[in-house]
């Protein structure tokens, strides 16, 4: 069995809060030690709420789709003896009403390019 770790930190900082109007920035600090800024998506909470430098939870999905794919290819890769010289993935996930009305990545598009 593998165990994991993450921290989630976010603080309020003396902003309101009942109305809805406050910051969502927040940080992700990993077993490894790196901590990574994090917020909302400002396709879903909009600038100022949203930190357009900071990673959101989709695109870290996303991220975390392309990456464990990318690794799965080039253990096989190396298995068979292929030697993997680069390995790019420009991918894109779609996120949109569900058939619930509900919005949720909906789709996600890998597209790796290798280079042997």
């Amino acid at each position: 069995m593998s165990t994991y770790k993450a921290s989630i930190t976010w603080k309020r900082n003396n902003q309101k809060f009942i109305d809805n109007r406050y910051s969502r920035a927040h940080s992700w600090q990993f077993d490894g030690g790196i901590v990574v800024p994090a917020s909302s998506s400002p396709q879903v909470v909009p600038v100022p709420y949203s930190v357009l430098e900071a990673v959101d939870p989709e695109e870290a999905f996303l991220a975390s789709l392309s990456s464990c794919h990318m690794l799965w290819f080039l253990n096989i890769a190396a298995q068979e003896k292929f030697t993997v010289d680069e390995y790019r993935d420009d991918t894109e996930a779609a996120m949109e009403e569900d058939k619930y009305g509900k919005l949720a990545i909906t789709r996600v598009i890998l597209r790796p390019i290798v280079t042997y």
